[in-house]
């Protein structure tokens, strides 16, 4: 497998298998950095709390949270930009294949994780008013039709605008893997001609 492609790539489509199995490389990859990025700072900083949040994107454009950068030390605040940027390209390149493989363009992540992302960044800066329900109503949606979209759904048979299909490539390859012949047990045995039993009439002569 190319896992250059698989985890950093944006083209290219994956099956839903694939993707399930993306997300499992990136809980690993998660704890793995938590574990190692953790420890670091643990000993280095006087800050405890350190987290890997792909949803920590959004404070970029919170000018709230900029405020709050000066009580945040600075190797955790770089080691938390880093992990945090890695682990968002991972989900997004993964994302946005499974996507294609549904014959999607990627930018449906913009609805997928931008919006309920941000929304979620300032809901508790929202005015109490009737007229936001609706976008509540879209940002609660739009990741459930996400996960069902991207997570359950088959893709389209065959190849699309984005490449071949994925499952048709893995069957293929499980093909070529396997002899073109298959082991032919008969033409492997030597079998003697008759010709080459004596005679029935003939026996060994005993002497007296």
């Amino acid at each position: 497998m190319d896992w250059t492609r698989y985890l950093f790539r944006f083209d290219g489509r994956i099956c839903r298998g694939e993707f399930w199995f993306g997300l499992v490389c990136l809980l690993c990859a998660l704890t793995l950095t938590l574990l190692l990025v953790g420890a670091v700072i643990f000993t280095i900083s006087d800050t405890r709390s350190f987290n890997l949040d792909v949803d920590d994107v959004f404070k970029v454009v919170d000018p709230a949270a900029w405020r709050r950068l000066h009580t945040i030390g600075l190797p955790l605040l770089l080691s938390e930009i880093a992990g945090t940027g890695l682990l968002l390209w991972m989900y997004l390149a993964i994302s946005v294949k499974r996507l294609h493989d549904r014959n999607k363009s990627g930018w449906w992540m913009m609805a997928f994780f931008v919006y309920p992302g941000l929304y979620q960044q300032f809901v508790d800066r929202l005015p109490d008013s009737l007229w936001i329900i609706p976008f509540a109503a879209a940002a609660g949606i739009l990741p459930l039709w996400a996960l069902i979209e991207i997570g359950f759904l088959r893709g389209t048979s065959g190849a699309n605008r984005f490449g071949p299909d994925p499952l048709t490539e893995a069957e293929e390859g499980a093909r070529s893997s396997q002899p073109s012949q298959p082991w032919d047990q008969r033409s492997e045995l030597e079998l003697v001609p008759p010709s080459a039993s004596p005679p029935g009439g003939m026996h060994v002569k005993r002497g007296a």
